[in-house]
């Protein structure tokens, strides 16, 4: 378990350490592949963002490609999977090859600071990625100077400390957000222009677990059900809850033109 932990955490201090040359840890873990039977909960997200999408997107800590075969449906004039994962970037590789991940879309095995200085981006993504980086206000700061003025910093991560669990530990979260919290964070030049939950009733479960049954990692069986069942109700009780509840939050912020 210690070793689990230990190399978990390496792996977020991958995003800081870099000084010009791309490092790679293997990524311990099998979370990502749980969660990518998580149809519902991706197609409720991804709804979520899809105005703040522009033409051009980098996904930063893009795992094993979720988002990118989430959002393929979509078409991009520039799409950047940005993963500082070799093993990671090699599943991402096999996806592109076998259909999954569109041919065009450029996979990067680095961090913020390896992209081309060159380059500019319309939206900027961190779908369940900013909790595990250690300094996420310099990360935010550097990835800041690689969206065009105008251009939105999308951001998707669980939500509220007190839910933080010996899970979110275990797979190296840092941390979980508020909207103050993402709000401190925010580089100068950009404003808030979206925030909300999601999931209030997976949250409902979330305090169940952290203060009662106060289970370890879900299984498939237990993430199938959260999708099939509680999300497509949280869709619903969302919207009289105004998104003020959930276990999730959506954050947003736009580049001055």
């Amino acid at each position: 378990m210690r070793r689990r932990r230990d190399v978990a955490r390496q792996r977020q201090r991958l995003f800081l350490d870099n000084a010009g040359m791309t490092t790679n840890i293997d990524y311990v873990g099998s979370e990502l592949e749980i969660f990518s039977h998580a149809t519902n909960w991706k197609a409720y997200w991804s709804n979520a963002i899809s105005g703040y999408l522009g033409k051009s997107v980098v996904d930063v800590g893009a795992g094993i490609g979720a988002t990118a075969q989430t959002l393929k449906t979509r078409h991009f004039d520039r799409w950047v999977e940005l993963e500082p994962d070799s093993e990671q970037t090699k599943k991402i590789r096999r996806a592109q090859l076998e259909g999954a991940i569109p041919a065009d879309y450029e996979i990067v095995c680095g961090i913020s600071r390896d992209l081309d200085p060159r380059s500019l981006f319309d939206t900027a993504l961190y779908i369940d990625v900013l909790e595990h980086i250690e300094d996420d206000r310099e990360e935010l700061a550097t990835i800041s100077n690689f969206v065009s003025p105008g251009g939105h910093i999308v951001i998707v991560a669980p939500a509220h400390n007190y839910l933080y669990t010996e899970f979110d530990k275990k797979i190296g979260h840092f941390r979980r957000y508020d909207r103050d919290s993402l709000i401190a964070i925010k580089p100068a030049n950009f404003e808030v222009v979206n925030t909300g939950y999601l999931d209030s009733v997976g949250m409902l479960a979330s305090v169940a677990n952290k203060f009662f049954l106060k289970s370890g990692t879900p299984s498939l069986g237990q993430v199938k059900l959260w999708d099939g069942f509680m999300v497509p109700i949280s869709r619903l009780l969302d919207k009289v809850l105004m998104h003020r509840l959930g276990k999730s939050i959506v954050f947003v912020l736009r580049k001055a033109a």
